[in-house]
């Protein structure tokens, strides 16, 4: 791969955005390697959590202008590749390491927890070039309150890392040299829990959206009532009894 470099270590995804010169900006290639490496994510077993993050200074300036008309119709598309990202049931978490716009704000969102620089900016620019935008219509103006968001997209104005915090789209906010650290240690505090245990919460939160009160409790009790049966899960009660750590499996 070129645009994107992917590497596991430690039952850790990194995917990392790596057209440094362009601010990572996504072209047709981006796009396609970005999907084989959510599959990739998704289906294995090797893999129990994943980061994305960009090279360089900017995490992501959205789509490659240059490249969008002649690559609008390559699959995967920009909103298949949300749908990809947002129904991998592991954790995915967002390092935002710098300026993210449009197409990468879609990319952080579709992600479950955010760290971000400081210095990060945050922006939906597209109607300032004669655009509309999927991430923002779809993700921003479903995360935070309904005039927030469409005055965002209405004038293009970039947020400050501190107002993305304030409006809750970014969970922790560090210096520029610390958001991989952070995002690190924030990994390692999910892994040392059960892993089915916290696909199965993601799912049920995710799949649950599109539910009624009483299709989410039921699916939640169902859920819950199988995780009972892994071996993840009598291994956490053992552990508890015998006072130790326990030695997950994703079993």
């Amino acid at each position: 791969m070129s645009t994107v470099t992917y590497e596991i270590k430690n039952k850790i995804g990194y995917i990392t955005l790596n057209r440094p010169d362009k601010l990572n900006a996504i072209n047709v290639e981006m796009r396609q390697e970005l999907g084989a490496v959510f599959d990739d994510v998704r289906d294995n077993p090797d893999v129990w959590l994943a980061i994305i993050t960009g090279n360089g200074r900017a995490f992501c300036t959205g789509h490659d202008l240059t490249d969008m008309a002649e690559g609008a119709h390559v699959k995967p598309t920009s909103d298949e590749l949300y749908l990809m990202e947002s129904r991998i049931w592991k954790p995915i978490l967002a390092a935002v390491n710098g300026v993210c716009l449009a197409q990468g704000c879609g990319l952080a969102l579709s992600a479950d927890l955010r760290v971000a620089s400081n210095e990060a900016r945050f922006g939906w620019p597209q109607a300032k070039r004669g655009i509309s935008s999927v991430s923002g219509p779809t993700l921003l103006a479903h995360r935070v309150p309904q005039g927030i968001a469409l005055e965002l997209l209405f004038t293009g104005r970039f947020l400050s890392a501190e107002e993305a915090m304030g409006l809750g789209l970014v969970n922790r906010l560090v210096a520029p040299d610390k958001v991989m650290e952070e995002t690190e240690a924030l990994a390692q505090e999910i892994l040392a829990n059960a892993p089915l245990a916290v696909r199965t919460m993601k799912e049920v939160t995710i799949r649950g959206l599109e539910m009624t009160m009483e299709e989410r409790l039921k699916y939640a009790a169902e859920h819950t009532s199988s995780i009972r049966e892994t071996a993840d899960a009598q291994e956490g009660l053992a552990a508890f009894r015998e006072k130790r750590a326990p030695v997950w499996r994703a079993e």
